[in-house]
C-alpha cells in the first residue's frame, strides 16, 4: 500500500534514506527555511516521491499518516500547521537520540497508545522510559556508490561530525583534540574549521573523500549510532571508537575495527593501523561484511514498511487481515 506521509526535514541524511521507501513524502516549507521547514534541501539526490509543500497549504492536503521527528514537531508544529482531522491520523514518532536529561529515568514526551514510537537503535529503546507508547526499532540502512570502495592510502584517520566543537564532550570534542596530539586526524563536517578541521563535505562527495583514509575514528561518548559510521563501514573502512551506546554491538574487535573505553588503547590501535596497512585492509573486509548484513537499505525499507503498517493498525487504518502483531517488531537485524 503506497502511503502519503507528512514529515519534517530534521536530519537530512536519514530523511534521504527513509525516502527510499515506496511512499510519497511531503515536507512542509516556510520562507527562510527555519528549523524543520527546509524541504528538499540541496546536497541530496531526492527522488520524485519527495515533495515540498508550503506550510500554509498542509491542512488542505490529504495524508495517510504523520511522521514526527522532533519534540518541536510533536508539541508545537502539529498544532501550527495541521488541521484537527489531520492530528487524528495514524502517527509515528521517529526518535533519533537516546535520552539527554537523565540516561535511565527520562520519560519520553510521547505517551500515547495510538502512536508508534520508532527508535533507531536498540540502545535508545532500552534507555528511554517509553510510557504507554508502543515501540519498535528500525536500525539504520544506508547506500554508498558501487564505484567507491576503501583504498586507505592516506596514513591518517578521519572524523565525520557536524558542530563538534559546539556539541562538546557528548560528541567527544575533547577526545578528538586529545587523540589528534599523537595521531594524524582530519575532521570534516559543519564548523569543522573551528577545531582545525577541513570543513563540510557534501553527502554525495563524502564516500570518495573518506575512502582514502586508513580508518574512521568515532570519538562519541553518548549519542545514537551515527549514520556516518554505517556509511564508512559500507565502504569498507575500519572503525575505531568508544565502546559506548550502540557502537559496542556494531564493531567487533580485530574483525571490523576496534572499540574500547580506554582512549590510550585506541590510540595504540590507530597507530598500528597507520603503520600496518595490511592489517587495515583485513579489517576493511570485516567492516564491509558487517555493514552489508546489518545496514542494507532493503532491510531498512522492509522494517519501515512494517512500522507504517503497525501505525496504521493502531488507528484502524488497516483492517484486521493486514495486522501483523508481534511479527512487525521482529527481524530488525535480519
Amino acid at each position: 500500500m503506497r502511503l502519503k506521509i507528512l514529515t519534517w526535514h530534521v536530519h537530512g541524511s536519514y530523511l534521504y534514506y527513509l525516502t527510499q521507501a515506496p511512499h510519497d513524502f511531503y515536507l512542509p516549507v516556510k520562507p527562510g527555511k527555519p528549523e524543520g521547514y527546509g524541504g528538499r534541501l540541496g546536497g541530496f539526490p531526492w527522488g520524485e516521491n519527495v515533495h515540498d509543500i508550503p506550510a500554509e497549504e498542509v491542512q488542505h492536503q490529504q495524508f495517510d499518516c504523520i511522521l514526527f521527528q522532533s519534540r518541536r514537531n510533536y508539541q508545537e508544529d502539529q498544532y501550527d500547521i495541521l488541521s484537527e482531522a489531520q492530528r487524528d491520523l495514524p502517527r509515528l514518532y521517529l526518535e533519533h537520540d537516546p535520552p539527554r536529561e537523565q540516561p535511565t529515568d527520562t520519560a519520553h514526551w510521547v505517551d500515547d497508545p495510538e502512536t508508534l514510537l520508532v527508535h533507531v537503535t536498540h540502545f535508545n529503546q532500552l534507555m528511554w522510559q517509553n510510557n504507554r507508547t508502543p515501540t519498535c526499532v528500525v536500525e539504520h540502512g544506508v547506500v554508498v556508490p558501487d564505484r567507491v570502495t576503501y583504498t586507505g592510502e592516506l596514513p591518517r584517520g578521519i572524523v565525520v561530525a557536524n558542530g563538534l566543537r559546539k556539541r562538546g564532550r557528548r560528541l567527544g570534542a575533547d577526545i578528538f583534540e586529545q587523540v589528534k596530539r599523537s595521531i594524524p586526524l582530519d575532521l570534516v563536517g559543519m564548523d569543522a574549521e573551528s577545531l582545525g578541521g577541513i570543513g563540510e563535505v557534501t553527502h554525495l562527495q563524502l564516500p570518495a573523500f573518506e575512502a582514502r583514509y586508513r580508518f574512521f575514528f568515532h570519538p562519541v561518548r553518548y549519542t545514537s549510532l551515527g549514520l556516518a559510521v554505517c556509511e564508512a563501514m559500507m565502504l569498507g573502512m575500519p572503525i575505531v571508537g568508544l565502546a559506548t551506546t550502540e557502537l559496542a554491538t556494531v564493531v567487533e574487535n580485530d574483525v571490523s575495527g576496534f572499540v574500547d573505553t580506554n582512549v590510550n588503547a585506541l590510540v595504540d590501535r590507530m597507530q598500528m593501523l597507520i603503520d600496518n596497512p595490511e592489517a587495515a585492509h583485513r579489517l576493511s573486509q570485516g567492516a564491509k561484511e558487517q555493514a552489508r548484513s546489518r545496514f542494507g537499505i532493503e532491510r531498512f525499507v522492509r522494517n519501515w514498511n512494517a512500522a507504517f503498517e503497525q501505525a496504521m493498525s493502531l488507528k484502524g487504518g488497516f483492517n484486521s487481515s493486514h495486522r501483523s502483531g508481534k511479527s512487525i517488531l521482529e527481524g530488525n537485524r535480519a
